[in-house]
């Protein structure tokens, strides 16, 4: 592993002279600026400050619409900067890094309600929400009800016939971002009473009427500058032209294009996980114990470490996530739904373990590590977002039977098998998302897990350097096998949204071998890349992300080897020296980027 980064041997991430994207990306870091720097208008302080009264940074909000980021969540065919997914969101990463509360006030509420109107809405419709967008206005996505969380299917605000035509709105919605200050939004309305499938419509409908009210706000203990709202309908009229696509269209869309969301927005989050990793590297570094740093210290180092492995973890499953979208459509029900279950889960899991070794430190709301405290509420309110993780596995259960037929078990007795590592050369080209080919199951489809058998086979055919990532490839593919019969042994209650315990805990597993399989992914092309990243073609960091994995697979396995840990931990170490980000890519930050030492740009 290399020692000390440079951009000469940080690899092609850093390359954006042909990267539009990673233009942008590099733009929005030099405006952000050093966040540690007390003078910067946008930086640390200032964010907490706001933080504090409860408000999103006005200068943040000012310099984001001068960047023109609302560009970003349009398509290009309709105006807009959207093209990748990926790229999207590592965009979206840097602003997660700098502020959670900014990333989603600002940014993601506008992206998930384009969506549909980009799926179903007529070219009038598209026109509208990219023109707004583009000029720096708000729409916002209207699903949520208190009484029914994430059953969209008993959701009640209703849209009547009116007199006349058009409809007329009755109901209300809550916890919806932006809503008190957005221009227009897309409501998920019932239309029909009957019971099915089709009762539900999307409504782009405008917020200015008098029969709407948008006063209430709800606080909330993490984003407190998030203007989470709720809007009150009372026979509130709005014209047929308001309809996006086919009247009951409305459920199926959400089931599809809330794949293309699930899919990106943990790759942004893992921003938060990098700013987590980046204030208590500070602190272990600077803090003086038994004669030396705490980073010194075994367990210290071990924690740092594995906060940074769990890093590259998350961003492997994300980016792969992304990725599918353009490349296998047909596969993101299953995947996007997993992506968005475990990410979350190893982010929280490392603030906690980051912050019981920043100590008292990690709820103190002012001095040098206060922005702690701040991700370490945001990071819950935002995992939650958009989709629960029981959500998540609940969409995956009813699939495992119909995955270990059609894929598992055909790959592992090596009657199917298709090596394709487009998913994991993270700078080549992508088609453009066609929204048209999302599916609601994958049917059977999952040529990522499936990999697992031959990634195994291929490092057991290598030399002794890869004895040890070979050996954990082999335990994953084994336990594919032990989850395909298991699954083909579900009940018929286990093969659905009502099943019980044991199902759930199938899911979860399954979750984990997909992540190692985008490990081993990410991994392999990197290693048969000439020109890969020399950090991602070193398998020694895939063997620390699968015993990662492995450990939360059971049963309780040693630790890693101290030369492993060590070389990791000489990683990180010069990424936080040189302002580089702690996830597959190793962008530069702008000026020292967090690190409380300051670096030369």
């Amino acid at each position: 592993m290399t020692d000390l980064l440079t951009p000469e041997t940080a690899g092609p991430a850093t390359d954006t002279a042909t990267d539009p994207a990673l233009k942008r990306i590099a733009a929005l870091e030099e405006l952000i600026g050093d966040p540690d720097d007390p003078a910067n208008p946008l930086g640390l302080k200032a964010v907490l400050d706001a933080d504090e009264r409860g408000e999103l940074l006005a200068a943040g909000e000012q310099a984001l619409t001068g960047f023109g980021l609302g560009a970003e969540f349009v398509p290009a065919e309709f105006g807009g900067r959207f093209a990748r997914a990926d790229r999207f969101a590592l965009l979206m990463r840097s602003l997660f890094r700098w502020d959670a509360s900014l990333a989603i006030g600002h940014g993601v509420t506008s992206f998930i309600a384009g969506l549909p109107v980009w799926a179903d809405g007529s070219d009038e419709q598209r026109r509208r929400v990219a023109d707004l967008l583009c000029g720096g206005g708000r729409v916002v996505a209207a699903y949520t009800e208190l009484d029914h969380g994430s059953d969209f299917a008993r959701i009640a605000l209703t849209a009547r016939p009116a007199p006349g035509g058009g409809y007329l709105l009755d109901g209300g919605k809550q916890l919806v971002n932006n809503i008190g200050r957005a221009e227009a939004a897309v409501l998920f309305a019932r239309t029909d009473d009957r019971p099915g499938s089709r009762g539900h419509s999307h409504l782009l409908v405008g917020l200015d009427a008098p029969e709407i009210d948008r006063s209430a706000r709800y606080p909330t203990s993490g984003v407190r500058g998030c203007l989470l709202g709720g809007a009150d309908f009372t026979a509130a009229p709005v014209p047929a032209e308001a309809l996006l696509g086919e009247e009951g269209g409305a459920l199926e869309t959400v089931l599809k294009v809330f794949q293309v969301t699930r899919c990106v927005l943990p790759g942004m989050v893992v921003g938060v996980g990098d700013r987590q990793l980046r204030t208590v590297l500070s602190f272990a570094e600077e803090r003086q114990l038994y004669g030396g740093p705490v980073s010194a210290l075994p367990l210290a180092r071990a924690t740092l470490t594995g906060a940074f492995v769990d890093l590259l973890v998350c961003d492997a499953l994300a980016m792969v996530a992304a990725r599918t979208l353009h490349l296998a459509p047909e596969e993101a029900s299953v995947r996007s739904a997993a992506v968005k279950y475990l990410v979350p889960r190893l982010l929280q899991d490392s603030s906690y373990r980051l912050g019981v070794l920043l100590g008292a430190r990690s709820y103190v709301r002012e001095g040098p590590y206060a922005g702690f405290q701040k991700t370490a509420r945001d990071l819950p309110v935002v995992a939650l977002a958009h989709a629960s993780g029981a959500v998540c596995l609940s969409n995956i259960v009813p699939q495992l039977p119909r995955l270990a037929d059609r894929a598992w078990r055909p790959a592992l007795t090596g009657t199917r098998r298709s090596y394709d590592d487009a998913l994991f050369r993270l700078h080549d080209p992508l088609p453009a998302l066609d929204l048209g080919r999302l599916e609601l199951t994958a049917r059977g489809a999952d040529s990522l897990a499936a990999l697992l058998p031959e990634f195994a086979e291929q490092l057991a055919r290598r030399g002794p350097e890869y004895a040890e990532l070979g050996s954990l490839a082999a335990e994953f593919s084994g336990h594919l096998a032990d989850l395909a019969d298991r699954a083909g042994a579900l009940s018929p209650q286990d093969r659905t949204p009502l099943a019980g315990r044991r199902a759930f805990l199938l899911a979860e597993r399954y979750v984990l071998l997909l992540a190692a399989a985008a490990c081993l992914g990410v991994w392999r092309a990197a290693a048969e890349d000439p020109a890969g990243d020399p950090f991602l073609a070193d398998p020694r960091w895939a063997v620390a992300a699968l015993h990662r994995l492995a450990q939360r697979l059971g049963p309780r396995r040693a630790p890693l080897s101290e030369a492993v840990v060590e070389g990791l931990f000489a990683e990180l170490s010069a990424r936080h020296g040189t302002a580089r980000t702690f996830d597959l890519f190793r962008t530069r930050l702008a000026a020292n980027g967090g690190s409380d030492k300051g670096v030369d740009s």
